[in-house]
């Protein structure tokens, strides 16, 4: 359930012609920005992109970048991006940062295997170089074994499942992840290679062997960025919008908000399930994710975030 609800009725060339007028003078009606681009759905921005360049031959997408600056120029940056360009630069992004690979992981493990063939294309298009390639050369180790893995895997989408292979498979994950005693290996090719629904079953398994969640005190201290990418690629699996309330909860919580965490989440799922995340974000928390967001972020940013959260009224 998106928060979005986009007017079916706009006109791309009345809102190129309102973001050109919002972009002259002294100084940049942000407001306008907000209230024009975060109202309108994934193919109205794209609609609007293409009118802004025919009417003006500009680049709104460059015009935006030079108006704009900080947190509330990336968030908007994005948003703007078609969502396989948008994911390859936060791959992009996220490799260079040479510490967030969970976020790698993130993107491989949510999406279908055609919207991740969709990212690869654009990554390739865009930095004229496989995703692929630029993991292998910043990642090493067995990490590099499964991100390579994650990033080039076209599952299976059905609903069959082998629940032989999946008790067996649990117990192989048990020894490799949770016991270190067998084959890093073998947990790449599973967590690479086996459609969520059997991963699932093999997950379920491992609860009723063991009586708890194969993710239980997986992380600790001493946990390196494999183990982390992983606890990410589990999670993800099972339940991908628990996963996304617990980055918004550590993007809010943490000693200095997490404005690219807090971002990349409101913006990539606000047009598919940013509702249901709120929901599981409030009974986790109490608390309403638009009022935490409003509390830790400020001005343009702050109003723009809460506007694709649905409540910029």
């Amino acid at each position: 359930m998106a928060t979005l609800i986009a007017p079916c009725n706009h006109s791309p060339q009345e809102d190129a012609e309102a973001l050109h007028k919002a972009f002259k003078g002294w100084g940049t009606d942000e407001n306008a920005l907000i209230v024009i681009l975060g109202h309108r759905n994934v193919y109205q921005r794209q609609q609007i992109r293409t009118a802004y360049e025919e009417i003006f031959q500009e680049d709104l997408v460059k015009k935006l970048e030079s108006e704009l600056t900080g947190d509330f120029e990336r968030a908007v940056y994005r948003w703007i991006l078609e969502p396989a360009d948008r994911d390859a630069v936060i791959a992009n992004v996220a490799l260079k940062s040479g510490k967030n690979y969970y976020v790698i992981v993130e993107i491989s493990s949510v999406l279908s295997p055609e919207e991740l063939l969709a990212v690869r294309r654009a990554y390739l298009d865009r930095y004229k170089r496989s995703l692929e390639e630029d993991i292998a050369s910043h990642t090493s180790g067995h990490l590099r074994q499964l991100l390579v893995g994650l990033v080039t895997s076209y599952r299976y989408t059905g609903d069959e499942i082998n629940a032989k292979l999946a008790q067996s498979e649990a117990e192989i994950l048990h020894e490799a992840i949770k016991e270190k005693k067998g084959s890093q290996e073998e947990a790449v090719r599973i967590l690479s290679t086996r459609s969520k629904t059997q991963l699932i079953a093999t997950f379920n398994y491992y609860r009723e062997i063991h009586g708890t969640s194969i993710t239980k005190k997986l992380l600790d201290e001493a946990s390196d960025d494999f183990q982390k990418a992983l606890y990410t690629a589990i999670r993800c699996t099972t339940n991908h919008t628990k996963y996304y309330e617990k980055v918004l909860r550590d993007a809010i919580k943490r000693v200095g908000t997490d404005e690219d965490a807090l971002s990349r989440v409101i913006v990539s799922r606000a047009e598919i399930d940013l509702k249901i995340i709120s929901e599981v974000y409030y009974k986790r928390n109490s608390v309403l994710l638009e009022h935490a967001v409003a509390k830790e972020t400020s001005g343009d940013y702050k109003n723009f975030l809460l506007t694709l959260l649905g409540k910029d009224d």
